[in-house]
């Protein structure tokens, strides 16, 4: 079971991994194939359509003098990007959106994911030194910063980074800073049921060394299942965070906060969808492609955490 749940993460991980290292620079402007009017998936006309789309020109020098040509065509892999996941209104395809929205959220959610892990370690060894000054300043710092409204403090210091800062980046840190407090207290109590001290003693007598206690029998036998999961569930979280945002930028038509406003987002394919559903625009391909993203970050996040339980 854990073998076929690391191999789901792994195809997960590589897909969104793949699709951020392939994910454009910047958005492709609307092509004339598609004004105004949604090019669904797998649509073969389509597809011929852009293959064959292009001008052609033709100059003559005068008599005697031979005729010079040009042209240009569209380029095959934006028509093959159109053919397999369709187009927006003005004819940019989806592909773009998933792409450039898988870079926007991946490394971000990951780094904050690696830091609520580190903040649970700490906050499970600090249960097993028995240090009190270090355990009243641990507690102080869970009751204030776990009392603070996570939303209200991102929106605000959002709001309050120059233009040039924004991104997903820090407002992902600041959110596993608000999320360490539940993964200290969670850590801790598994460390308290193991002993705490007593625990680190008892090995202790039997000559294990410091390494071996902590990092081995500690982290890696006992805490690794809160941990891990801690860390999936913060990942997961500031994907939803990105979306959130930039939702609320696209309803009220403000400059995003966690991106630069020539890249994409999967918020935007979550707007078309609802266009779909409430004025019946040709745009539930949309909406589909970008539940199914959502729902591979879910799937990720979920068969780590599982893949780490204890046996």
């Amino acid at each position: 079971m854990k073998r076929l749940l690391f191999a789901v993460v792994l195809l997960c991980f590589s897909s969104l991994l793949f699709a951020s290292l392939k994910a454009p620079e910047r958005s492709t402007p609307g092509s004339v194939l598609s004004p105004y009017s949604y090019v669904q998936p797998f649509h073969a006309e389509s597809y011929e359509k852009c293959m064959s789309a292009g001008t052609t020109t033709t100059k003559s020098m005068g008599f005697g003098n031979a005729s010079q040509e040009s042209s240009s065509k569209m380029d095959p892999e934006i028509c093959s990007s159109m053919y397999w996941m369709g187009t927006n209104r003005s004819g940019v395809p989806l592909v773009e959106y998933a792409s450039q929205g898988a870079k926007i959220v991946l490394f971000p959610s990951i780094f904050a994911g690696l830091l609520t892990c580190l903040f649970a370690i700490a906050g499970g060894l600090l249960r097993c030194m028995n240090i009190p000054f270090v355990d009243s300043v641990t507690q102080v710092f869970s009751e204030i910063v776990g009392a603070l409204p996570r939303m209200v403090v991102i929106v605000i210091c959002a709001l309050l980074l120059p233009r040039e800062l924004r991104g997903l980046l820090p407002l992902a840190i600041l959110w596993s800073i608000l999320s360490a407090p539940t993964a200290m207290d969670e850590a801790g109590a598994v460390a308290m049921r193991l002993g705490g001290a007593r625990f680190v003693e008892a090995l202790r007598a039997h000559g294990f060394g410091a390494f071996r206690i902590y990092l081995y029998h500690i982290v890696a036998l006992n805490l690794r299942p809160v941990v891990v999961r801690q860390g999936a569930e913060v990942m997961m979280q500031v994907v939803f965070l990105e979306l959130s945002l930039s939702y609320l930028a696209i309803v009220a038509e403000s400059g995003s906060l966690t991106h630069s406003d020539d890249v994409r987002s999967w918020a935007e394919l979550l707007h078309m969808g609802y266009a779909a559903v409430v004025v019946n625009e040709p745009s539930m391909h949309a909406l589909m492609i970008g539940l199914s993203l959502i729902a591979l970050i879910v799937v990720m996040a979920t068969s780590l955490s599982t893949m780490a339980r204890a046996r």
